[in-house]
């Protein structure tokens, strides 16, 4: 009987989604740095990849955001929790707890030069989970006429 809890328990640990779907600041930096480039090569190419999940713009729960400069408005998200936002002035977006780091986001980007990368936390909830809002914080930037961001669940 213990031999079969242990054994249970191993394997609910091992196959879990959220033992090891979780990924860490220092990949959603270096995705945030591989979307700003791929903003620069090819821009509507990076927003159709960004929204995709492809092209190793989706890992686990790590995924590119974009949003315009000139008017707030979301153009890329991965997460499914959060395509009903596309169009809308990320500005005006709030966390549960009332928040405003949308505007936070697009103060931290618009305020620094195009490159400098500035990190804003926040409540959100994950990707293919269930839609109660937990701690995260994102890498942001400006590149060209877009604000790009990675979040990572803390």
């Amino acid at each position: 009987m213990f031999r079969k809890l242990v054994i249970g328990a191993l394997g609910a640990v091992l196959f879990s989604t959220t033992a090891f779907a979780q990924g860490t600041a220092a990949e959603a930096k270096a995705m945030l740095e591989k979307a700003v480039a791929a903003v620069k090569a090819d821009k509507a190419k990076a927003l159709d990849m960004f929204n995709k999940g492809e092209g190793g713009f989706r890992d686990r729960d790590l995924y590119v955001f974009c949003s315009n400069v000139s008017d707030g408005k979301l153009v890329a998200v991965f997460n499914p929790n959060a395509k009903n936002l596309i169009g809308t002035d990320a500005r005006n977006i709030m966390d549960s707890n009332g928040k405003a780091f949308g505007q936070e986001i697009y103060n931290d980007a618009t305020k620094n030069p195009e490159g400098y990368i500035s990190e804003v936390s926040y409540m959100f909830p994950k990707p293919d989970a269930d839609k109660k809002p937990v701690p995260k914080a994102s890498f942001v930037t400006k590149v060209a006429d877009l604000i790009c961001g990675v979040g990572y669940y803390k």
